[in-house]
């Protein structure tokens, strides 16, 4: 249960401000199919996140326990300082917008996932907690809790958001984890 407390607020903090979270706010203007959009969503998130999750889990098994909690830990601590920088949303959905909310939503946000912070975070959660069915669980409702009321509420949600004091919040989240990853292993 801790690993799925922990991913889905690590992700869902994370996740406020993220360009994903800006695309969502695209999608929702764009389309007016707003439970097509949030299943994109949750699809996307899914792949993308059970992808990343086995990534972490297999990577710790090629990494000595003392190497791996200390590469983990690093990561908690990188990532408390890339969420500091704010995103900016691509101008590349366009193409998709022809398949529809649901396929141009399913891709967009695999694609934009791909490297992106809460993905890094999912790597890493599932390497520290080694529950890979429960990071993704985890990881999927934090990204549908930042997300759906984007996509319901529209432009009463995220752009009225003190993003500054959320991405400050997330970074000190983020050093939290990576600071108890080096005490408790």
């Amino acid at each position: 249960m801790e690993a799925f407390l922990a991913s889905t607020v690590a992700v869902a903090i994370a996740e406020i401000g993220d360009k994903t979270q800006l695309l969502a706010l695209l999608l929702a203007a764009r389309f007016k199919n707003k439970t097509a959009i949030i299943s994109g969503i949750l699809v996307a998130t899914l792949l993308n996140h059970f992808a990343a999750a086995w990534i972490g889990q297999w990577a710790m098994g090629w990494i000595a326990p003392q190497m791996g909690t200390w590469l983990i830990a690093g990561s908690f601590f990188a990532i408390a300082l890339w969420v500091l920088i704010p995103d900016k949303a691509d101008d590349e959905e366009n193409r998709f917008y022809q398949y529809g909310p649901f396929i141009a939503t399913t891709i967009l946000f695999f694609i934009a996932e791909i490297g992106d912070k809460t993905q890094i975070a999912t790597v890493v959660l599932s390497a520290k907690y080694d529950d890979l069915m429960m990071v993704v669980s985890g990881t999927t409702v934090g990204m549908l809790l930042a997300n759906v009321p984007v996509v319901l509420l529209g432009d009463y949600s995220a752009e009225k958001l003190p993003l500054d004091w959320i991405r400050r919040g997330c970074a000190v989240l983020f050093a939290g984890l990576g600071i108890a990853t080096l005490i408790f292993g």
